[in-house]
């Protein structure tokens, strides 16, 4: 059996402080991630994109999860937790700098790439701050611990479409007379973003915050293979398809509202109406923590996974409010997914939960490949059709919260 990994005393008192900074890690974490739903609609336009082509974006961004996700856990389990948090800002900080040059040639590839370089920063800042939070105190209130801290991060994924709708969709429609001005919108506010993040990363680098070493999350002789847990290996695809679908909809939002059909907005005043999207699923976090003290996780994850779908498909054979109020709401169903489908994934894995966390961390690419897919339907039969595909996602879940989600351990699948 291998050491639990110390915390150091002398820093035990530092804990409410830390987890306070700590705090706004996470909220600028989700503040960046949902500018990718402001970045889907301007860029389309600018670079006059298929939908297929604006979901590179998401490809670029939630790619890096899947590639930088095992090395920067060995980063952080050689340079420890506080200074893997300093590098994940100066990486995320250098991404966004990358945005100005990017504007300045014009170039899609080159957003692409910078994107790629903060995602990696972002993925960085996850790999160390989770961790950090949950061994932060006692084992038996780190739950509780990490969904406050995320509460954050849902309060910048809510506020981030009225930054990017302000800065970025209503300078390229009244500054913009041209291509080169519009893609030039984009630089003020990622010049801004890499500005905090380098100040945070100083900042960081100069608080006193309590020494906690990584813990050791390699197989344990005897252990059975983390494969052979079924509910696990399937939590894992719960995660692809979940992530996916969240950020699908996401991206696709600004679009469907514009629609003539549906609410024929401009970008930037669609923009505001993401923030309800990711707002709802801010509330529902709160709704559902009181729901779950109550009523099995699994049966809540199914009901939830449900309404989506119900919601979704009014969506599709609707027009007007209503197909947007439809659409809106299911980020109230989203609420809770994510935390749901990873715990019930990590029950009873014991000494391999560390193993098990970092598969499931792997399949937040789902984020990258889903929204590519719904994009290439969109191109071929049309945006309403294409909602179809987060529609599958949401049925496995429904799956997995009534069935998938049991725990039967076996030497294979």
């Amino acid at each position: 059996m291998p050491e639990e990994n110390p915390a150091a005393r002398e820093g035990h008192g530092d804990f409410r402080f830390a987890l306070s900074a700590l705090t706004v890690l996470f909220f600028m974490w989700g503040f960046i991630t949902c500018l990718n739903d402001i970045l889907v609609p301007h860029l389309k336009a600018v670079f006059e994109l298929s939908y297929t082509q604006a979901m590179l974006i998401q490809l670029a961004f939630f790619g890096a999860y899947f590639t930088v996700s095992l090395p920067a856990g060995a980063l952080v389990r050689r340079i420890g937790y506080k200074n893997g948090i300093v590098c994940g800002l100066l990486v995320a900080a250098l991404g966004c700098l990358l945005f100005y040059p990017a504007a300045e040639i014009q170039t899609y590839p080159l957003f692409l790439g910078a994107l790629f370089v903060l995602a990696s920063g972002i993925t960085l800042l996850q790999v160390s701050a989770n961790p950090y939070v949950t061994a932060m105190g006692s084992a038996a209130t780190s739950s509780s611990r990490l969904t406050l801290t995320q509460g954050f991060n849902a309060l910048g994924t809510t506020l981030a479409p009225f930054f990017g709708g302000a800065l970025i969709l209503s300078a390229a429609v009244t500054g913009a007379p041209n291509v080169e001005h519009s893609a030039k919108s984009v630089q003020l506010p990622y010049l801004i973003l890499a500005a905090t993040l380098a100040l945070l990363a100083v900042t960081f680098w100069f608080l006193k915050l309590p020494r906690i070493l990584p813990a050791y999350t390699g197989k344990v002789i005897g252990e059975k293979s983390i494969w052979c847990h079924r509910h696990l290996v399937l939590g894992a695809l719960g995660i692809f398809l979940y992530v996916g679908a969240e950020v699908s909809i996401g991206s696709f939002m600004v679009n469907f509202l514009g629609l003539p059909e549906v609410m024929g907005m401009d970008e930037a005043r669609a923009a505001h109406y993401i923030a309800l999207y990711w707002g709802g699923a801010m509330v529902g976090r709160f709704i559902g923590a009181f729901v779950m003290c109550r009523v099995k996780p699994g049966y809540v994850l199914g009901f939830n996974g449900v309404v989506a779908i119900l919601l979704i498909l009014v969506a599709i054979y609707s027009s007007g409010p209503v197909a947007m109020w439809s659409l809106l709401l299911v980020g109230l169903c989203n609420s809770i997914m994510f935390p749901t489908i990873f715990s019930l994934a990590l029950q009873g894995m014991g000494i391999q939960a560390g193993q098990a966390s970092g598969l499931l961390c792997l399949a937040i690419v789902g984020g990258a490949l889903v929204p590519l897919i719904q994009g290439a339907f969109a191109d071929a039969f049309g945006l309403h059709p294409s909602y179809f595909i987060p529609i599958v996602c949401y049925l496995y879940i429904v799956f997995y919260g009534l069935k998938g989600a049991r725990v039967v351990s076996k030497p294979g699948l």
